[in-house]
């Protein structure tokens, strides 16, 4: 009586053992699938360090009685005032 289960659980380990390997064999093709497919993708897709260029405030121009008025917030660009060094946009 006790060899008649003996059978089928000695099936059962055997059945589990496989399974537990094939899938981990499976999960380290994935793995190294994508891991290729990523360096192609890092090779074809070069990330950029570019830097934008972004605007900052700086100060307000007001006009009273008929005289432009410059209140500067960063001291730092009284000088490009001075020396000139600004464009005109106009909107």
């Amino acid at each position: 009586m006790e060899l008649d289960l003996l059978l089928p659980l000695g099936i059962l380990v055997a059945i589990v053992v496989y399974l537990i390997y094939s899938r981990n064999q499976f999960e380290k093709k994935m793995l190294e699938l994508y891991e290729h497919k990523y360096e192609q993708w890092k090779e074809h897709h070069p990330t950029s360090n570019k830097k934008e260029e972004t605007k900052t405030f700086v100060g307000l121009i007001f006009k009273e009685n008929g005289k432009l008025f410059i209140e500067l917030h960063e001291k730092s660009q009284q000088r490009n005032l001075e020396q000139g060094k600004f464009d005109i946009k106009e909107s």
